[in-house]
Formats: structure tokens, sequence, C-alpha cells
């Protein structure tokens, strides 16, 4: 299974990178399943470059993805303009057969929609399967992270177990 983590914090390697890698590795085992990273920072100054062969790209691995975890960091109730540059990139169903779990860090339970409420709304007009409300994550629990993790990954184990049989049928039919 080939499993896509991108990330829309314009600052490089940041809590939210580490919260969704966190959240990929855990899944990874469970479906055996290689983890690829986009930490979109790293590419502010060509996301408004149009055309770009580097963003092709980059769109190209998330749209080929079985499953991708859209993170960002909630500003204003909302995901990034650096993700949704990223984003605007596809054109409707461009990410058409992709499952995809929205992942969302925030300083407290206020924003704890925002993946449901924000992000699954692009990710769906998109054509994008969102088969999870997605994990919001409280950035003062930082500490403990694993558990956090762990915690989400229990509670949406009968959805991991749904995206497998779902990856695993696709991919016979390939």
């Amino acid at each position: 299974m080939k499993i896509t983590v991108l990330v829309g914090n314009p600052k490089p390697m940041s809590r939210t990178l580490r919260v969704a890698q966190g959240l990929a590795e855990r899944v990874s085992t469970r479906v055996s399943g290689d983890v690829s990273t986009i930490d979109l920072a790293h590419y502010t100054d060509r996301v408004f470059a149009w055309p770009d062969d580097t963003m092709t790209a980059l769109t190209t691995v998330v749209a080929s993805s079985d499953l991708a975890f859209i993170a960002s960091p909630t500003y204003k109730a909302a995901y990034t303009g650096l993700l949704k540059s990223f984003l605007d990139r596809y054109p409707a169903n461009g990410l058409k057969g992709v499952m995809s779990i929205p992942v969302m860090t925030g300083a407290d339970a206020a924003h704890a929609l925002a993946p449901a409420m924000s992000l699954t709304p692009v990710l769906t007009e998109l054509g994008a399967m969102v088969p999870c409300a997605g994990m919001y994550f409280k950035t003062p629990e930082f500490g403990r992270v694993d558990e956090v993790l762990d915690q989400w990954l229990t509670d949406n184990s009968a959805v991991i177990d749904l995206i497998m049989a779902a990856t695993s049928c696709s991919a016979s039919r390939r």
C-alpha cells in the first residue's frame, strides 16, 4: 500500500508533520504500507509557479497514493493557504480513488471540528474518499503524542480495516 503524508504547515519539520507522520507510520505497520512525506514548507518558492515540474511531480505522488494523510495546522478555524494553494493544482476529481484522512493540529479543542468542517469538503470536492472524521491533535498534548495517536488508531481501527480491504480489492483489479 502506498501511503503519503502531505503537510501544509509553512514551518519545516513542524509538530503537524510529526503528528501526521506518526499516524501514517502506525497505520503502515497495520496495512504493510510504505510511507512517503511531502513537507510543503520546503516548496514555498514553487507553490505559486505555474507550470512547475517539481510541483507537478508532487501532485502526482499524492494522486497515485492508496492512502493520503493531508495535514495542516489550524489557522483561523481552517487549513493553511499553503495547503490550499497546493490542492488548487488538482482539477475536479484530481484525487479520485485516494483514501484521505484529514489531520489538523491546534492549540485547543475550540477548533476540533476543523478537519471535518474545513478540510474534508475540499478533499471530497477533489474526489478523495474520506472514510472518517479525521484527527484533530491539540498541541499542548504533544508530550503524550504516542498515547494520543495510539488512541486514535484504536478508535478508528474498523475504518483502517475497511481501507485495507478496499485497497486490497482495488489492487487485485489492476
